[in-house]
């Protein structure tokens, strides 16, 4: 699959919650048209008026406008989500921010011989290529784009060098900064580390407003 690197690009979001709105947000400031399609219009509107006006409204379950699709669906839905798009989503580049686990935090919500990136990527139309990118960064984070001045990292798995590529590029423009992690398989790596975010959260830090990241010494 052939995948330019523009400075900006249409980005289609599914999905209308936090994560939806901060990456939307972050990708309307930085110039990338921003489309949106959730299975409620309502919440799809209001989505679209509070990115603003580079924001555009899609409809649920038409092929998307833009090459990079960022499935911002709770991980119970994702998978429906993939059959109701069908072939709407081949040869799109499809950015899971997903993270299987169990509303408790109890476990996963995969089989144990599985993990979350690759059921998706199971499910996932002919030409199409599956990046998991974004699933340690909180929404509530990620919308100021910084901690303590500090630019986030974004983690990045998948097997394709140009998909990995283009997210690399566009996890940049957002001003975050791309730590390409290897292949799809480390999926499961940072599904699990979500499960440490977690942790951290209830019984370190006590809020969300942090997020993973590396320091490089010097």
């Amino acid at each position: 699959m052939e995948i330019e690197t523009p400075n900006t690009s249409v980005v289609s979001i599914i999905g209308s919650g936090g994560m939806a709105s901060a990456i939307g947000g972050l990708a309307a400031k930085a110039g990338h048209t921003v489309e949106v399609m959730s299975r409620d219009p309502s919440k799809a509107q209001a989505l679209a008026d509070r990115i603003g006006a580079r924001a555009t409204i899609g409809t649920f379950g038409a092929g998307p406008a833009g090459d990079i699709v960022v499935l911002a669906v709770p991980y119970l839905a994702v998978l429906d989500v993939m059959k109701h798009y069908g072939e709407g989503l081949a040869d799109k580049l499809l950015v899971d921010i997903t993270n299987p686990i169990k509303s408790d935090f109890s476990g996963f919500l995969f089989p144990k011989s599985s993990f979350g990136a690759q059921e998706i990527a199971k499910a996932a139309p002919p030409g199409a290529e599956v990046v998991k990118a974004f699933n340690t960064v909180p929404s509530q984070a990620l919308a100021v784009g910084s901690v303590g001045g500090h630019a986030l990292d974004v983690f990045i798995a998948g097997d394709a060098p140009q998909a990995k590529a283009r997210v690399s590029a566009f996890a940049e423009s957002l001003g975050l900064r791309p730590m390409d992690v290897g292949p799809l398989t480390t999926a499961w790596t940072l599904e699990h580390a979500c499960m440490l975010w977690l942790g951290l959260m209830t019984h370190s830090i006590k809020h969300a407003n942090f997020s993973i990241g590396v320091s490089l010494p010097g």
